[in-house]
């Protein structure tokens, strides 16, 4: 039983190392062209998803204070875009315009 749950999370490793490599973008994959670290991957099973997971992907660093989601933006995106809506709770223009509303100042 320990030797089949040893195969069954190599495999998952493997397929996963292999997944990543299908579905990083070109622009993120260090070292190699993506299709060589594909054949690395292939080939070299478990050793290979490895090399992969540490070396042949770009770690991605969220600065402090941003979501983990918008690390990295698209080409032409704003950094403004990258913020996460407000609340009206959160916007002292709607705070100051309910306000005046309330008083009826319209």
């Amino acid at each position: 039983m320990v030797y089949v749950l040893l195969s069954l999370i190599l495999i998952g490793v493997w397929l996963f190392g292999l997944f990543d490599v299908l579905t990083t973008d070109e622009s993120e994959v260090l070292h190699l062209p993506k299709f060589g670290w594909l054949l690395i991957v292939l080939l070299g099973l478990l050793p290979g998803a490895v090399l992969w997971l540490a070396v042949g992907r770009a770690k991605v660093r969220v600065p402090p204070g941003r979501p983990s989601g918008s690390a990295s933006l698209p080409a032409g995106v704003p950094e403004s875009a990258a913020e996460p809506p407000r609340g009206p709770e959160d916007d002292p223009a709607f705070l100051r315009d309910l306000e005046r509303r309330l008083r009826g100042e319209e």
